[in-house]
């Protein structure tokens, strides 16, 4: 990765925390980008101290906020940096509520927010090519039957939130996929992975008891960062893309997935956001 610039979203903690480790100590230049400052300049230190690498820098983003994720690109791009990696980690599960723009909250996060910033910095990513955008999605994409487009704009009813977690996931899948059409012969490549189950903050909003019996067999945040530093550095995928991947191989998506979906999904997608 020496030589490579490279931006993760959600890298304070968790997966993120833990992609941005593995990638400094293969020598990236490494921008996290954070909700939290406070949270965002102890990761920033995390893994300077843990890489030695102290090509290191902190963005402001909250993916709840579409301003926020339109000035995080902005401010971005005005650094004159390249940009070869975009890494959409950030994630939220068992949250209840709407976005800044009124959107459900697992969704606008999980897709929408990273929809608008994959877009703010597409331009870049194209001059800065070859590049990649890799997608954290999860296995929990293949129990989501579609999109229901009107509850994207409803606060979710169940108490976990698992069903638009689903459908968030699924989302990711989608995006992947129509994004790598989109850009066939650009030079930009996108993937898309399946973590693991992990034991990161993602959970953090699952009520207790609920959300100790869900976390106790699952992965720890090395491990789940895993397919996601695979598909950012490896030269093995280098010309595949749109692809799923798990554990480090490639893996068919679900069936539901189809390209006329990805489609309402990407108009819907620029219609909300603006980005085109």
């Amino acid at each position: 990765m020496s030589g490579r610039t490279v931006l993760i979203t959600g890298a304070s903690t968790g997966i993120g925390l833990a992609t941005a480790k593995a990638l400094a100590a293969r020598g990236g230049r490494l921008f996290l980008a954070c909700r939290s400052a406070a949270k965002g300049r102890a990761a920033v230190a995390e893994v300077v101290a843990a890489s030695g690498n102290h090509d290191v820098d902190l963005l402001d983003l909250d993916l709840a906020d579409l301003a926020s994720v339109d000035k995080c690109a902005r401010d971005f791009a005005s650094r004159g940096e390249p940009l070869h990696v975009l890494v959409n980690n950030a994630g939220v599960a068992g949250h209840r509520g709407l976005t800044e723009d009124g959107f459900e909250l697992t969704f606008g996060v999980n897709h929408l927010g990273h929809f608008a910033l994959t877009m703010g910095l597409l331009d870049l990513l194209v001059a800065s090519g070859p590049s990649r955008v890799v997608n954290v999605s999860s296995d929990a994409h293949y129990s989501a039957r579609t999109v229901d487009f009107g509850a994207l704009r409803r606060v979710t009813r169940p108490v976990t939130g698992y069903a638009e977690y689903r459908v968030s996931k699924l989302c990711n899948v989608l995006f992947t996929q129509e994004l790598a059409r989109r850009l066939a012969g650009t030079g930009v490549t996108a993937y898309c992975v399946h973590p693991g189950v992990v034991a990161s903050d993602i959970w953090r909003k699952v009520p207790w008891p609920v959300r100790p019996l869900m976390t106790r067999f699952m992965i720890d945040t090395d491990r789940g960062a895993e397919t996601s530093v695979y598909c950012a550095a490896s030269p093995e995928v280098a010309s595949a893309s749109g692809l799923f991947y798990d554990r480090c191989r490639e893996r068919e998506a679900s069936p539901r997935a189809t390209r006329r979906l990805a489609e309402e999904l990407w108009a819907h997608s620029e219609q909300w956001t603006g980005q085109r």
